[in-house]
């Protein structure tokens, strides 16, 4: 099975934290293969209950939490595109679904920054009307 974006966004907010699977695992409540499960994209679409352990557990912030349930209700984000909203700390959930239904054409990798740009740029022309 190949990673998910949900799976890559979690693993690295568990490392952020320094945190091992088995301590996250424990500090949710949760098994630990399940927690494993997750992160390799074996297991997808956690329910509210764990997400919200998870989140706990992690002490993410309100943004990354909502990112978190985001990337677990669309499995088809791109993990390029939650990598970088994780490192950008300004992308928003809503800017994140927006880049998600975009459409990227040609062999090279998309350029998200660009992307989250021009969705900026469109919300803030929908504002002057």
């Amino acid at each position: 099975m190949t990673q998910s974006a949900f799976g890559v966004f979690l693993r690295k907010l568990r490392e952020r934290r320094g945190l091992s699977l088995r301590e996250l695992a424990l500090l949710a409540k949760i098994d630990h293969a399940y927690v494993h499960r997750l992160e390799t994209g074996e297991k997808e679409a956690p329910s509210d209950e764990a997400l919200t352990r998870l989140t706990r557990a992690l002490k993410t912030t309100k943004r990354d939490s909502e990112l978190l349930r985001y990337l677990a209700r669309h499995p088809n984000v791109s993990i390029g595109l939650a990598e970088y909203a994780l490192e950008d700390q300004t992308v928003t959930p809503e800017e994140l679904g927006m880049a998600a239904n975009m459409a990227f054409r040609g062999p090279t990798r998309p350029d998200y920054r660009t992307a989250i740009e021009r969705i900026r740029r469109m919300l803030g022309d929908e504002g002057l009307g």
